[in-house]
Order: C-alpha cells, then structure tokens, then sequence
C-alpha cells in the first residue's frame, strides 16, 4: 500500500497581476518525486470563515500536472482584476487504474489580483474643429480650463466646481495606441504624458461610477503643486501616489538616459482633468482615422447607475 502524501503547508503566494499568480508550497522531497499532479481549489471571496468555500464564477478545482515549484496560475476567464480570492491545494498521485491518491487540504490562503496598467505616452483631448479653431484665434492657442459637468457621482466634490482642461489617456490593448473613434469629435489633440504627469503635479481621486453599463468611469485630478487646483482639492479629495496607485502611474527614469514610464489601468474608463491651461504648441491636432460616434455615447452630465452593486457603497448591505 502507498504512503500518504503529507498535507501540504505554508502556502505562499507571489507575482500576483489582475489575472495570473504563482503558488508554492513545502513538500517533502520524497512527495515531490511521486506527485503527478497538483489540485487547486481557487474561490472568491465570499464569507469571513477562512474555512468555507462559496464557488461562484469560477472552477471549484483546477487540476495541473505536477510542475517544479512555484507554480504559475493564469486565466483571465477565472480571475478577475482587484478581486480577493482563497485558496487551497493538495498533492496527487495518478493510480493505474486512473483514480487517484491524495493528500489532506492545505489551510486556506486569500490573496487579492491586482489591475492591469498599460503602458502609454500620450493624454489626448478629443474635440470639433471649430473648437481648435476658436483655441487658436481667440484664446491665443490655450485651452483654457471649463467647469466640470455634474456628471457621475452627486456627491462628487469637483462637480460644478472644479475648472479643468478634460483629457482621456486609454489606450487600445493590441496597439498601445489611442482608440480610434471619439465619441466628442473628429479631431485629437495629443501632448507627451510628461508635459501633464510628473514630479511637480499632484494626483487625486475624484469619483467612480458606471452609467447602466458593465464597464466604469474613474476621474481623477492632475494640479501642478501649489496651484489653485491643487489648494481646492487638497482638502477635499484623496491624494494618490504618482508612483503605486491602481489607476495612473508615474515611475521616474532608474538610470540615466532612460525615460520615465506611464501606465493607466486597463479595467476602467479614465477621465483626466488638468487644472491649468494647456497650450497647443505643447502637442499636435491630428485627424481622428476611425469613426466619429454619436455625441450621446459621452458622459456628458450623465447620471450614475444608482443600482451598481460595485460603485455604490450602500447597494446590497
């Protein structure tokens, strides 16, 4: 008769993204010899009893074969960005008869996904001709800042209050590069993310919210230090680390020559307000290639999804 497999113990989870993770564990080298495969029991968080499982849109049980450890785990069909998740495992041994040996659990783990960021270079504003063209003969190529909209969230703080020049920074996944249809007009303005995000401006959170849809609006504020916009929204919204935050990134240069990297989260729809004018000499106005969609598919004093189990704190408690 085979000897048991030793239960498996101190989990440790590491190299966690929005869809993949690696797992290790200890295991006796003489386990490790006979194991054939791995049993994965991956849930969602869904109770405070570390010892229950409530399977839910996910597999109850991933079967691998038995890898050197640690082990990478990757599926974006089971693992949602900035998710929390337990997780357990046991050791097997595949039986000629097909059936199969196995250890005890291990004590459950929880661990939670991060978000996707990409990569970017540019914000861009998209906009009418007649607007560029107004920029240029009569504000002297500023585009100046304009009140914020009530759209989203009713308590926002910035909402008919904050002034600001509205950018987009979202990029296409396949391409790296800005989408190529608008939903505010035909022409884009683009200018390099340095000009926007970068040492001297401060980074806060404005509002998250959906509009009846799956996807999510998350705005956030750009204010050089010391500015008027940033002495208003100092005291009224979260500051964010330019460096370590889940939406917009800024990571200085590690050696000289190198050029500082930009990154945005991937999961959510970003609106970008900069409290001071920009100038178009500080970037280019180029011709939209794609289609120019319909003015009532932008968030244009749009009202938020009153029901969102996600972006509503008080739904479902």
């Amino acid at each position: 008769m085979d000897a048991p497999l030793a239960t498996p113990c101190n989990i440790q989870i590491c190299e966690v993204t929005c869809d993949s993770f690696r797992i290790m564990w200890d295991i006796t080298p003489e386990d490790s010899a006979r194991s054939t495969h791995f049993f994965i029991d991956l849930s969602r968080k869904e109770s405070r009893d570390p010892n229950r499982f409530k399977h839910r849109d996910v597999p109850t049980k991933l079967v691998a074969k038995a890898v050197p450890l640690p082990m990478a785990v990757r599926g974006h069909w089971f693992l949602s960005p900035r998710t929390e998740y337990c997780v357990a495992v046991q050791t097997a041994v595949r039986q000629p008869d097909g059936d199969y040996l196995v250890s005890e659990w291990s004590q459950v783990v929880e661990f939670c996904t991060g978000g996707r960021l990409l990569k970017f270079s540019v914000f861009y504003r998209n906009q009418h001709p007649e607007y560029f063209d107004f920029v240029r003969g009569e504000c002297g190529g500023l585009m100046r800042p304009a009140l914020k909209d009530i759209s989203g969230s009713h308590g926002s703080p910035v909402n008919g209050k904050l002034h600001g020049v509205f950018f987009s920074c979202s990029t296409e996944f396949d391409t790296g590069l800005p989408p190529k249809d608008s939903p505010y007009g035909p022409q884009r303005f683009l200018i390099p993310a340095g000009h926007l995000l970068n040492p001297n401006i401060s980074l806060y959170f404005a509002d998250f919210y959906c509009m009846y849809t799956a996807y999510h609006y998350v705005v956030l504020v750009l204010a050089p230090v010391g500015s008027e916009g940033d002495t208003f929204c100092r005291s009224r919204l979260p500051m964010l680390d330019l460096a370590s935050n889940p939406f917009l990134t800024y990571t200085a240069p590690q050696r000289p020559g190198e050029e500082p990297l930009f990154c945005h989260a991937s999961d959510v729809i970003l609106e970008v307000i900069f409290t001071e004018p920009v100038s178009l000499d500080q970037g280019h106005v180029e011709q939209i290639r794609g289609h120019h969609q319909l003015m009532s598919l932008t968030t244009a004093n749009a009202k938020k999804d009153p029901s969102c189990k996600v972006c509503n704190i008080s739904v479902g408690r």
